[in-house]
Formats: structure tokens, C-alpha cells, sequence
């Protein structure tokens, strides 16, 4: 048993996973479902390899984006300079 086998099972066995308390034809047709999501998954971001540098490049635009939201966010709940001419 190595050390991976656990978290496998965690998600690929129907017995131990979270959809082990749906009926065995069920938990099928999810299963396959999902297999077909994640093989799509995977070779769309294998023909993409091409474009990389570009995904790369948009990504940590979003990244970034995320983060000055974030931090502007963030910074708006602190104070406002407006709160200096309103003394409580």
C-alpha cells in the first residue's frame, strides 16, 4: 500500500467517496460522467500547450486582477479620508 492509494480511493472508489449512498447504477452513470469531464479536461489543456505563453500571460493578468480587487477591497473597509472630518 503506498501512500497514494488512500486519496485514489478517496475519489475513485464508489464505496468510499461521497456518492456512496446513491444506488450502484447511479453512481455509474456519475462516475463515467465525470471520467468524461476530466478526459475532456486534459486534452483540451494538451492541445492548448501550443498557446502557453499566451494562457500563462492571461492568467496572471486575472491573478493580478484578483489581487487589486482584493487589496482595494481590503483597504475600503479600514478608513476613508472622509472619516477624518467626522469625529464620532
Amino acid at each position: 500500500m503506498t501512500k497514494f492509494d488512500s486519496p485514489y480511493r478517496a475519489v475513485m472508489d464508489s464505496e468510499r467517496n461521497p456518492l456512496r449512498r446513491l444506488p450502484k447504477a447511479q453512481r455509474f452513470q456519475i462516475m463515467a460522467m465525470l471520467a468524461f469531464m476530466w478526459s475532456v479536461i486534459f486534452s483540451v489543456g494538451i492541445g492548448t500547450w501550443a498557446w502557453f505563453g499566451e494562457l500563462v500571460v492571461f492568467h496572471l493578468l486575472v491573478l493580478l486582477g484578483m489581487f487589486i480587487t482584493g487589496w482595494t477591497f481590503g483597504n475600503a473597509k479600514k478608513s476613508m479620508p472622509r472619516d477624518r472630518y467626522f469625529a464620532e
